[in-house]
């Protein structure tokens, strides 16, 4: 019983953070900035007291040997983590939400007119499908004085024609300069010429849809004549791939809800909001003062709020789902996506908004710089140097971490377990640590290629629009990018396999403390997100996306004879329906859809609870099936991790 006193006493700290956990979270409101900043304020503390061990305890002496070298070098990195988790915290330490000071100035013009508004559209190569809803939900948009604009970069006919026949303007340029910024300057200018020119431009990308409440709810934040802009969050009706590969939809949201979720509203409250592009408004007036979009960088967004607030204009963040849009569906795209975001940020600090650069950006923006550009350079390069690590114990005998069982306990568990649970209590349970490493692999190298890139290279770089649309119907493996984490999943059960007193490897039985178990440990976890990153690069097919869970009663009209059932999922294209039965594929009948009516529809296939139907629609019903599908004032997709309801969703996949 001696013996175990130490390991005993050891987990002190993590039983009071699970008692904290179970009794008294629960009782928190984590909207209160006390609470925030006490819970974040001690996992900062701890995060510390971590570092401050490492550094004193747990590494070789600074010399030329391999343990010194691979051991000090990934302390440093650990510790630049922490630096950006610890700047992190503060910013999340308090939130702001303006939905009360929306509706205060929701007439904020009045008596006079409402001021005009332009909703633009920015596209380049979407396919029809993709620019037919969001032209849709554009002209459904609830305001008086609305226009609503094509901006073609890709300048094609059958785009004019689209736009000729939904009656909204269609613009396109000879000089493709500047992507999307190039796209929206001439935009602007083209409509300062026009007698009606617009006092606020609302931009959305080509693949998100406004609700019907998008411009009235902005706009009422723009009673502030400092407001220069309002960005909303940007919500996303179909899974990212992530989610989609692993089958885990409902029970887990797309990786970009933390940010807008939290992040943002905690930006706001400090004043840094940014804006991220679509689903913003802007002041004209602002963006002229400043000399329209700059294009200094492959995120323009970015930078313009950074433009502003020197020439003394703010942004502002409404935290309300006004629209939704098209995550990536592909690896690919989703890659690419987060590696022209990580681009854009080295851009801008090497070019022109050092941190500690002389410019007129105030300290918290300047803060907000740091707290983005710690995240890219360390998150992602940490994220492979775990994965690394263990491999130089079991292949070279390098101890990376020479510590106790005990001391491991004592002091990095309760470290990581408070940061984990103060940001799912925050963010309502969106930190899975086996599902954010992943996340984080996938493209780590990627992302640490881009920000190397951008910050030691200057001049313009090649970039690619995040593709969107194109056939998903069938399974695709990403060997390109499976091979790398097949690899290091091989060499990672290799180094648990092989006999460690073998001539292959060293011996490290006697040169690390409990290093072996530690390391064992480590290496577990690490074949863990290997399998599940695996997994991720196997892209399952998209049936007649994008498709929504809309369970409401129907009736399917075959012959004249009334089936009665539930709509289960509804698309532009077709719908699946539960509970008639006798019925085979290929019969035809009108299937009456609440709110549009009766839609002729066939049978394409039976499925175990029902069938999957194909429509044939008219052009009225297509767009109001669409308006259905996306222009409701409510947030698509899941808001929040449940761990069970992943489980089971998981189990499902395994046993279907």
């Amino acid at each position: 019983m001696l013996l175990l006193s130490p390991l005993l006493a050891a987990f002190a700290g993590t039983a009071l953070i699970i008692g904290l956990r179970l009794t008294v979270l629960p009782l928190l409101n984590s909207t209160k900035w006390y609470w925030r900043a006490l819970l974040l304020g001690t996992a900062g503390i701890l995060s510390w007291r971590y570092v401050a061990w490492r550094f004193a305890e747990t590494l070789a002496p600074l010399d030329w040997t391999a343990d010194a070298l691979f051991g000090w070098a990934f302390a440093l990195l650990e510790a630049l983590t922490v630096l950006s988790s610890s700047i992190a915290f503060f910013i999340l330490s308090q939130v702001k939400e303006r939905t009360t000071e929306a509706d205060s100035y929701s007439e904020w013009w009045l008596p006079g007119d409402p001021p005009r508004v332009d909703v633009f559209i920015t596209t380049y190569n979407e396919p029809s499908e993709v620019l037919e809803r969001t032209i849709v939900g554009a002209t459904a948009i609830r305001y008086p004085r609305l226009r609503v604009f094509m901006l073609d970069d890709g300048g094609r006919d059958w785009v004019r024609q689209l736009c000729e026949l939904h009656q909204i303007g269609y613009f396109a340029r000879s000089d493709k300069t500047h992507a999307k910024a190039g796209n929206i300057n001439h935009a602007l200018r083209e409509r300062a010429r026009n007698l009606d020119p617009p006092a606020f431009v609302a931009v959305l990308d080509a693949d998100f849809v406004a609700h019907v409440d998008f411009i009235e709810r902005a706009l009422a934040l723009f009673h502030d004549s400092i407001v220069a802009l309002v960005q909303t969050p940007q919500h996303f009706f179909n899974p990212d791939p992530i989610q989609h590969n692993l089958g885990i939809t409902t029970a887990y949201p797309d990786e970009q809800r933390h940010f807008f979720d939290n992040v943002e509203p905690a930006r706001d409250a400090w004043g840094i909001a940014i804006c991220c592009g679509t689903s913003s408004v802007m002041r004209v007036h602002a963006i002229e003062r400043i000399g329209g979009i700059p294009t200094q960088s492959v995120t323009e967004d970015f930078l313009l709020t950074l433009k502003l607030a020197e020439n003394g204009w703010q942004t502002v963040y409404l935290n309300e789902p006004l629209t939704e849009g098209l995550a990536p569906e592909g690896l690919k795209e989703y890659i690419v996506q987060r590696g022209r975001w990580c681009l854009g940020l080295m851009q801008i600090v090497r070019s022109s908004y050092n941190p500690f650069g002389l410019h007129g950006l105030g300290l918290m923006h300047r803060i907000g710089i740091i707290d983005s550009l710690l995240y890219w350079l360390g998150t992602f390069p940490f994220r492979l140097a775990s994965l690394i690590c263990p491999l130089l114990y079991w292949w070279c005998g390098i101890t990376i971490v020479n510590a106790s069982l005990v001391d491991i306990i004592k002091f990095f568990v309760p470290y990581y377990l408070m940061v984990l649970v103060t940001l799912n209590w925050l963010s309502k349970g969106l930190f899975v640590p086996l599902l954010n490493d992943t996340a984080q692999l996938i493209a780590a190298w990627p992302i640490s290629r881009a920000a190397a890139l951008g910050l030691l290279t200057g001049g313009s770089h090649n970039f690619s629009v995040t593709a969107k649309g194109g056939n998903r119907t069938k399974v695709v493996v990403q060997w390109a990018l499976m091979r790398p984490f097949l690899i290091l999943l091989g060499l990672t059960i290799g180094g648990l396999i092989v006999p460690l007193n073998s001539d292959f490897v060293f011996n490290t039985s006697a040169t690390a403390g409990d290093g072996t178990a530690i390391v064992m440990f480590w290496t577990v976890y690490n074949i863990l997100v290997l399998l599940v990153a695996v997994a991720v690069c196997i892209e399952r097919p998209r049936y007649d996306r994008p498709q929504r869970q809309i369970p409401e009663p129907i009736t399917f009209v075959v012959q004249g004879e009334k089936h009665r059932g539930w709509l289960l999922n509804l698309s532009p294209g077709g719908a699946r329906i539960s509970g008639p039965s006798g019925l085979s594929a290929g019969a035809a009948g009108k299937l009456s859809l609440p709110g549009i009516g009766e839609v002729d529809a066939h049978i394409a296939a039976t499925t175990r609870d029902g069938y999957r139907l194909r429509f044939s629609p008219t052009a009225e019903q297509r767009a109001e099936i669409i308006k259905k599908l996306h222009t409701d004032p409510a947030a698509p997709g899941a808001d929040r991790g449940n761990i069970l309801q992943m489980i089971r969703e998981l189990a499902r996949d395994l046993t279907s």
